[in-house]
């Protein structure tokens, strides 16, 4: 990799530090924490390059194979890099293209990782370039088994602790932490023409799309926001026995996660449910009161 080509793969790693949860934290062993941001590196770029968020420039075509105009073309986009995660699997090639996705390969042959949860993170990102309102709660589960649970499922590989207990916890855990990001981003989405609040619970609470374009939130769409939560609550409930399933780091790491979760819901709920003037985010010392709680409880 060149020096050039190595800072713009900076660049997409250095997002980390603004994600809701802990990605990488310093406490995880160095080479979980190496193969974490490999991952993490995968699955941000897939998304910036669904959210039309790549850097300017048309560099990320260029190094998929493309012309550099081609990087508006999220469709195309998405082709060329699920043709280079090919070459990540493929061991009898030169490898792929994208430095990313280099960095990803000796992970997945380090961790025995299969294409499954990756191509189900391309495919949300297509989805969500012709699918841009959900109808119905089972809808929107079915999009965020593809966008978050592989994500979950990814860790568990990494850790070498997969089984299909875990995997369904995990999975629960991903859910709801999906649903709370587009609780949070709502106005953003809409900005974007996206509405990941089912249709048929917008109908019940009298919700329209005008409603969710104002600079605060009515009482009919706080009390959507607020049965969103409690649904998404529900989901890390489920999901929270996971962490008392495994020992030591691991263990403080999937904390974090269902203690974000629930720190993000609790600033949610202190917002009175009114998302739209901006993102609800918590406080360091309620997430670390939430990670202590989630480790008490699972301990």
């Amino acid at each position: 990799m060149t020096a050039g080509t190595d800072a713009h793969a900076r660049a997409v790693l250095d997002k980390a530090a603004h994600e809701n949860f802990p990605v990488a934290p310093f406490f995880v062993p160095r080479s979980w924490r190496a193969d974490l941001m490999a991952v993490y590196g995968y699955a941000r770029l897939v998304d910036d390059i669904g959210d039309g968020d790549l850097a300017p420039g048309g560099r990320d075509a260029e190094l998929l194979g493309l012309d550099r105009e081609q990087a508006d073309d999220r469709l195309a986009m998405l082709d060329a890099f699920e043709a280079d995660l090919g070459r990540v699997f493929d061991r009898s090639g030169t490898g792929p293209r994208h430095p990313l996705l280099l960095r990803l390969r000796p992970t997945v042959r380090r961790c025995g990782l299969t294409p499954e949860p990756f191509l189900g993170l391309i495919e949300a990102n297509r989805q969500d370039q012709r699918v841009r309102r959900y109808a119905t709660y089972e809808e929107l589960l079915a999009y965020c088994e593809l966008s978050a649970n592989p994500v979950g499922r990814l860790v568990l590989g990494i850790t070498g602790t997969l089984s299909p207990e875990r995997i369904r916890r995990s999975d629960a855990i991903c859910t709801a932490l999906q649903i709370i990001e587009h609780l949070q981003d709502v106005a953003e989405d809409l900005a974007r023409d996206r509405i990941y609040l089912p249709a048929e619970d917008m109908k019940r609470f009298r919700v329209s799309e005008s409603d969710l374009a104002l600079a605060t939130s009515g009482a009919s769409v706080r009390a959507l926001v607020a049965f969103e939560a409690e649904r998404a609550g529900d989901l890390l409930n489920e999901g929270t026995p996971l962490v008392g399933s495994v020992h030591g780091r691991l263990k403080l790491l999937l904390a974090g996660f269902v203690g974000g979760g629930k720190a993000a819901l609790k600033a949610v709920a202190a917002a009175g449910h009114d998302v739209l003037p901006g993102p609800p985010k918590p406080t360091k010392l309620s997430l670390l009161r939430e990670v202590g709680a989630t480790l008490r409880r699972e301990g």
